[in-house]
């Protein structure tokens, strides 16, 4: 082993951590502060289609209770507007 081996191994070790307080642990803040930040996001996006979600099952269920309720009616609404339509001459 070179005498010189040992203060090299030294200074090395003495650079790579500067190099590693000074530009890796700042760039790990960065990248979990970017991945907060899109956390966010997402779950900001998750909850409006969770509401949209909930809107539409809404209307769904107030269309399955016209249906169930007015069945027979509906069907006879339907074919006097189909009958009231003025023809398109």
């Amino acid at each position: 082993m070179s005498p010189l081996l040992i203060p090299i191994l030294g200074i090395s070790c003495g650079l790579l951590a500067i190099f590693g307080g000074v530009f890796v642990r700042p760039w790990f803040a960065y990248k979990n502060r970017q991945m907060e930040l899109n956390a966010s996001m997402v779950a900001e996006k998750a909850a409006q289609y969770a509401a949209q979600t909930e809107r539409l099952e809404q209307r769904v269920r107030v269309l399955e209770r016209i249906l169930t309720d007015r069945g027979m009616d509906l069907s006879d609404e339907i074919d006097r507007l189909r009958d009231d339509r003025a023809p398109l001459n």
